[in-house]
């Protein structure tokens, strides 16, 4: 099937996007582009300073976190890595309205979450 993005060809953002998830050990055709494109807009809003490689690569480690898990993301990547994601997940759950903790109820929601870290993520039920 013919996607949209490859008959009129990928954003910058999208490009950076799918680089950086696939240095962070996640092939892009494993993250749906609805998600990728909810990544980027968020990417936008919160840009504040950073560029938007430097934007992408930090959203794309804590997708990749989320999606593989904290071993596996080890892994594929390294244990400081890894632990150092932890503690950005970790401070998303405390916070709770920050860019990182919308990007990760968005790989929840998507389905994509790792079970482990799902496990971690305490909804209210309301």
């Amino acid at each position: 099937m013919l996607r949209l993005f490859d008959m009129l060809g990928r954003s910058a953002a999208m490009r950076a996007l799918e680089d950086a998830l696939r240095e962070s050990g996640v092939h892009p055709l494993l993250v749906p582009d609805p998600v990728k494109l909810t990544v980027i807009k968020l990417n936008k809003k919160h840009a504040g300073v950073r560029t938007q490689d430097v934007a992408c690569a930090e959203a794309a480690q804590l997708l990749a976190y989320c999606i593989l898990g904290h071993e596996q993301f080890a892994a594929s990547n390294s244990a400081a890595d890894a632990e150092r994601i932890d503690d950005r997940v970790e401070a998303a759950l405390d916070d709770g309205d920050t860019l990182d903790a919308k990007l990760i109820l968005l790989t929840l929601h998507a389905g994509q979450i790792a079970q482990d870290i799902a496990d971690r993520i305490d909804l209210d039920e309301t």
